[in-house]
């Protein structure tokens, strides 16, 4: 009989250990769970108002792209066994500054969402309760978020899983019942064809919006790399990671291509307006009873999703961060449940703040905040494919065998990726609504390794 596995990792250099108590299905989930946002269902409003019904193809570029992407990632984790974390492929693979910044950068990045979350659910909430504060929910959001994760890693395993859950649910739930309209079954209506050709046809904004679509829509898609740092918290962490790359593309197709596709084949695209999640105009022609209200309670699933997931990343990435030597190594330290909870506290504080900068000052300090982490992950995720180009070339020069999973088409698919998030940000810093992101990411990024040197300098004072 198979013993079941540890919840804790053995341990022989007597640091701290997180514990090894997440199960596959719990790192499948958490792997849709990262995509799936309030991005699929309000933020795809955005891009398809710009793009038209070709939009389709805008998400298929960029899935194509978020792929690749994971792609290395999974490469990396099969020949990189013993990293812990997403961020420490890149002081493998770049070295040990990349891992400062790239470390940093991601913290700051998920570390801000979870105010921004914070706040998008404070909102929700508020249409039910106007007698409350937008910030008092807002904190309460948070200090459930920080109980759920103080608890276990699996405590916050079973929360998203149920999370995750009720997203995969309902958009298979939207699929089905789109697929019945448009078949017919739920009574007369004009053909995707005949209604493309009443507002423009099928490309109404031509070839290049259909480019450019991919700028804003990339945001919404980040977040799978959250399985491999969950991962490391499960009793196999490379076949974890394995088999998550080996599912994405499926996952993309059917949970952004497939129900984007159905909705431009059921609203006309003039009609969705940004802000406005598609979601619901859809289910309004189908005619579901109670679409609003059912389409607010999943995206608030979508908006705790996210923040549940937010504590979770900064947690990890300030522990592993500490055990390098790039953070206090008192963050080190994990409770009797092996949680980061002072990496837990550190998320819950940030996040206060982030309320009260936004209360306070919400068109200066806080669009400042959120600017500055703007384009981070474009960065990060180029920082992670070039480090899978260096690690792989390490490998080939060694005559170590290949791994169970490589990146296609290597080096070219690798170089191409690079390019093309390079044009991402080349394009976020030509248009007047993204380049505000742009620059402020620019200092953060500055910022970073300026602290890297600092504290390089103080320990060689030491």
């Amino acid at each position: 009989m198979n013993e079941r596995a540890p919840d804790v990792a053995s341990n022989t250099s007597g640091e701290p250990e997180l514990s090894r108590s997440l199960r596959p299905r719990h790192i499948s989930m958490i792997t849709i769970g990262g995509i799936i946002g309030a991005g699929l269902f309000v933020g795809s409003s955005a891009a398809i108002a710009a793009t038209g019904p070709a939009v389709v193809l805008s998400y298929a570029l960029t899935g194509l792209l978020v792929l690749l992407v994971m792609r290395s990632v999974g490469e990396m984790a099969v020949a990189l066994p013993h990293v812990r974390s997403f961020t420490d492929f890149t002081r493998e693979g770049i070295g040990h500054w990349a891992g400062f910044v790239v470390g940093w950068l991601y913290w700051y990045f998920w570390v801000i969402v979870i105010p921004v979350e914070a706040i998008a659910g404070a909102n929700i909430i508020k249409d039910w309760l106007p007698q409350l504060p937008t910030w008092a929910i807002g904190t309460g959001l948070m200090l459930a978020m920080t109980g759920v994760n103080l608890m276990s890693a699996r405590s916050y395993g079973e929360f998203e899983f149920w999370f995750s859950s009720i997203k995969v649910s309902a958009i298979i739930v939207f699929i089905l019942l789109s697929l019945a309209y448009l078949f017919g079954a739920l009574g007369p209506h004009m053909s995707p064809p005949d209604l493309w050709a009443a507002h423009g046809g099928a490309m109404p904004k031509g070839p290049v919006a259909v480019v450019t679509a991919v700028t804003t829509i990339f945001f919404s898609m980040m977040g799978a790399e959250i399985a491999t740092i969950a991962a490391a918290e499960s009793p196999d962490p490379a076949k974890a990671v394995a088999r998550m790359v080996s599912t994405v593309v499926w996952r993309i197709v059917i949970f952004y291509v497939s129900s984007l596709s159905l909705i431009v084949c059921i609203v006309p695209w003039q009609d969705i307006k940004p802000g406005i999640s598609p979601f619901i105009l859809a289910m309004n022609a189908i005619h579901v009873p109670y679409a609003g209200l059912i389409m607010t309670v999943i995206i608030l699933t979508a908006v705790l999703s996210c923040l549940n997931s937010s504590f979770y990343v900064v947690s990890r990435v300030l522990f592993a961060l500490a055990r390098h030597g790039d953070a206090p190594h008192w963050l080190v330290q994990v409770n009797k449940r092996h949680v980061p909870a002072r990496s837990v506290y550190i998320g819950t504080v940030a996040g206060l703040l982030g309320i009260v900068a936004q209360q306070l000052a919400p068109d200066t300090v806080f669009t400042f905040l959120v600017n500055a982490s703007g384009a981070l992950i474009v960065v990060i995720y180029m920082a992670t494919c070039v480090a899978q180009i260096r690690l792989r070339f390490a490998r080939i020069r060694a005559g170590v065998p290949p791994v169970g999973v490589q990146m296609w088409l290597f080096p070219w698919a690798s170089y191409a990726v690079i390019l093309a998030m390079g044009l991402v940000l080349v394009a976020m810093a030509l248009n007047e609504d993204m380049n505000s992101q742009f620059w402020a990411s620019l200092l953060s990024i500055a910022a970073a390794i300026v602290a890297y040197w600092v504290v390089n300098l103080y320990k060689g004072k030491r």
